[in-house]
């Protein structure tokens, strides 16, 4: 009897009383709508990608219009001073011909900037072809692509070009064939890689379903999806074509007189590195400052894409 007693709770306590449990909230769009500062963080790009994009449209606009705002003939030989250092006359001093640096720069810029957004347009656009035509074609068509892009990618993209300048010589439209070849492997894997997964979404199978043939599937199903992560490709691919051509220019082996591109003049000025001239320190840092401006946009983008920022 004692126990049922304890048992019972005396007239003048208060009931316990139990923990409070908030109601679930639904999340409605309004709820889930990021703040103001935060949706001026996402949109704002860092001060490295803005930075790298100044650099990349400097280096487009100096391609695109450096021929016709050099200050001098950038053939001629203004002066009998060779390796002159900075004067009013010459910004950027004189090469060992006595031509002024700048208008050199200007001039030579296009080619390097040009043969390089040629050769990697091409490369880009040939590796995602291929990777497409792989992906949505027979075996036997897949099989093949696939072998014979692993057969050039084991070849060295600079002994490749080394080997095909020695046979058939410098030209414009070989250093541009040459790049196309040794950098079209790498597209072709980064593409096929993106293309496989794309093709085993939901909206691709629907597609098949509804009896859309491969070329609209490819071109309006699967390319679209995949221009994000090849823009960030392009952008390594054209920093590599840039070094490689630059790289030949410095042997030898890339533009040719009389034209010249930014590799040339570092050859052709070497001479004066021991003496600091101008000469040769300037298409240098041209060569850095462009790669590093591509170097920073991508990487910026790259950050953007994955809402890193």
């Amino acid at each position: 009897m004692s126990k049922v007693l304890a048992t019972q709770q005396h007239p003048d306590t208060e009931p316990a009383q139990l923990p409070i449990v908030p109601e679930p909230v639904a999340l409605t769009p309004a709820l889930m709508k990021p703040t103001a500062p935060q949706a001026r963080r996402r949109k704002r790009w860092p001060v490295s990608g803005i930075i790298g994009a100044v650099l990349v449209v400097f280096w487009l606009l100096i391609a695109l219009l450096g021929t016709w705002i050099t200050p001098y003939d950038p053939a001629s030989m203004g002066t009998a001073d060779v390796f002159e250092t900075y004067s009013w006359q010459h910004w950027l001093g004189t090469d060992y011909l006595g031509r002024d640096i700048l208008s050199r720069i200007l001039d030579g810029a296009r080619y390097s900037i040009g043969l390089a957004l040629a050769a990697t347009i091409l490369a880009c656009a040939c590796g995602t072809a291929l990777a497409l035509l792989a992906t949505l074609s027979n075996r036997w068509i897949e099989e093949l692509l696939s072998r014979l892009i692993d057969a050039l990618i084991s070849l060295p993209s600079k002994m490749l070009a080394l080997v095909m300048v020695s046979v058939f010589g410098s030209s414009v439209p070989l250093l541009i064939i040459m790049a196309v070849i040794g950098y079209t492997p790498g597209a072709f894997r980064i593409a096929r890689s993106l293309a496989m997964n794309i093709s085993e979404m939901e909206y691709v199978h629907v597609a098949r379903t509804r009896g859309e043939n491969r070329f609209y599937i490819a071109a309006v199903e699967m390319l679209p999806n995949m221009t994000a992560p090849l823009l960030t490709d392009f952008g390594m691919r054209f920093v590599f074509i840039v070094l490689l051509l630059s790289g030949m220019s410095f042997l030898g082996l890339g533009v040719q007189l009389p034209a010249a591109d930014l590799g040339s003049l570092v050859r052709e000025n070497i001479g004066a590195l021991s003496q600091g001239a101008p000469a040769v320190i300037f298409p240098a840092l041209c060569i850095g400052t462009l790669t590093i401006g591509v170097n920073l946009l991508i990487d910026s983008f790259s950050a953007r894409r994955r809402g890193g920022f």
